[in-house]
């Protein structure tokens, strides 16, 4: 076991609530952004949630009336997304390399993860083929170019994409009014693009 895994493993209790200074408000934004950016999910429609931890995102999504299905590599974070989804959707062991749902979903969603794709195009391939509507995940673009990413996404049959940033704050907890401002300046357009040359992520939707 390496020693990220060895991390997982000892902080998939409660994994949500250590990563996030308000998990609900970060997480709620995350689901209502994967539900609407690109073509919008209908109450009823499955997420594959890859590399899902422990299942909090899931809650969100749930509660937005979308069906849910978790996938992990760390057999901890499935035990522990079992525990919290306590049998409202189905949570299985697989690395997101080799996993294939075992009919196609709505949408796939890959969250602080897309870099443990051994090949990115071929992940993307993989993921486009059970995947009917969208594929999504998040970004940083001071990690990794956009137009690479982009060209790898239509190599892969998914050539449309669409774009959000995403600046509500990960480990950091902000008052209503300021949590606000920040999802508005999202759609600020040059200020949100200035913004991301030195901090925050992108969500991207990428789809057919």
């Amino acid at each position: 076991m390496s020693d990220k895994e060895e991390q997982y493993a000892r902080q998939a209790a409660g994994w949500s609530d250590l990563q996030y200074a308000d998990a609900g408000a970060y997480l709620e934004h995350r689901a209502r952004i994967v539900a609407g950016l690109g073509p919008t999910l209908a109450s009823g429609d499955e997420v594959l949630d890859l590399a899902c931890g422990d299942g909090g995102f899931g809650e969100r999504l749930l509660l937005l009336g979308l069906r849910y299905r978790g996938v992990d590599a760390t057999v901890e974070m499935v035990t522990a997304a079992e525990r919290r989804l306590a049998g409202r959707a189905p949570v299985e062991l697989g690395d997101l390399n080799q996993y294939a749902p075992p009919a196609p979903v709505a949408a796939t969603t890959v969250f602080r993860a897309i870099y443990y794709a051994t090949d990115r195009r071929a992940f993307f391939r993989r993921a486009a083929s059970y995947t009917t509507r969208k594929l999504v995940f998040d970004l940083n673009p001071r990690q990794y170019a956009l137009e690479d990413v982009v060209e790898d996404l239509r190599a892969a049959g998914l050539p449309r994409v669409s774009l959000r940033p995403f600046f509500v704050p990960q480990t950091r907890a902000v008052p209503a009014p300021v949590g606000a401002l920040l999802r508005a300046a999202e759609r600020s357009g040059p200020f949100a693009r200035f913004a991301l040359r030195y901090r925050f992520t992108y969500v991207v939707a990428a789809y057919c």
